[in-house]
């Protein structure tokens, strides 16, 4: 059975570009008479907050977009939480790092962007790990538990990551060309995005992956985590980005454009997923 998800981060109101990537993620759903999951991803524990991930419920319900798995709005069932699964999380670094594709690491960001040569063209990405700052084989090896370290995923350096995308098309990463070394485990005790993704859509059986074309990059890291640890990987299906008059995509500090704005302005559903940004915003 098709089991798609839509999984809001609440760090702030959902906007535009959300509405029209989790209504084409129930969509599919619909159309494969499947089940569609909602789940809360709120492992930044410095920028969640509880009233975004309430206001995240009531605007979806708005829209009109309806889930099997998690709340409604009033309702008796709880979300899947992910600050509440740290267990789940835990037992599958384990799994990760028994196969000793994990290291800690104590190099920042900054300590990356300084050991490059070449500048970092995009500020909003991580910059690539130098395969000089790789510890040896045998390090951390001895850990039975992430710690207080940061923990990165040795990737297979030159190695390329095909997939084939339902809406983008056929995709190829090259591992140490375009993305490095990444985080799996934060050294505030929480998993990092890659893990902790691949980890609940394994558990929660999802069968097709939906979300924005932003994250492409992060699916080639997703599916070797996803070969190391020997589960079957999801298919994908990354949507177009909305973005503004600039060519730039929609960030949630720009208010005007949220879902929740949009509503107190009088605009219905069908707008918010169908009109273009300049109409909207007339």
């Amino acid at each position: 059975m098709y089991r798609g998800r839509i999984a809001p981060t609440p760090t702030g109101l959902l906007h535009v570009g959300h509405a029209r990537t989790f209504a084409l993620a129930a969509q599919r759903a619909n159309e494969a008479k499947g089940q569609l999951i909602f789940r809360t991803e709120d492992l930044d524990s410095a920028r969640c907050r509880p009233e975004f991930a309430a206001a995240a419920l009531s605007d979806l319900c708005w829209l009109g977009i309806r889930w099997n798995e998690g709340p409604d709005v009033g309702g008796p069932n709880a979300p899947y939480i992910q600050s509440q699964r740290l267990d789940w999380f835990q037992s599958v670094w384990k799994k990760l790092h028994a196969t000793g594709c994990l290291y800690p690491c104590d190099k920042s960001r900054r300590d990356v962007e300084n050991a490059l040569v070449a500048p970092h063209a995009d500020d909003a990405t991580e910059p690539i790990f130098p395969l000089a700052f790789r510890p040896n084989q045998k390090a951390g090896q001895s850990a039975t538990t992430p710690g207080e370290t940061n923990w990165r995923f040795r990737v297979p350096w030159g190695e390329k990551i095909s997939f084939h995308d339902a809406i983008q098309g056929p995709q190829t990463f090259i591992a140490g060309q375009d993305f490095g070394d990444f985080l799996v485990w934060r050294k505030d005790g929480f998993p990092a995005y890659e893990l902790a993704v691949v980890a609940d859509d394994y558990a929660m059986k999802i069968t097709e992956v939906v979300r924005g074309a932003d994250l492409l990059l992060s699916t080639a890291r997703q599916i070797l985590l996803y070969r190391t640890l020997e589960w079957t990987a999801p298919a994908w299906a990354h949507a177009p980005l909305v973005v503004d008059e600039r060519g730039q995509r929609l960030a949630k500090r720009a208010q005007g454009l949220s879902i929740r704005a949009l509503r107190d302005q009088g605009k219905i559903p069908l707008e918010i997923l169908t009109q273009p940004l300049s109409i909207l915003q007339g």
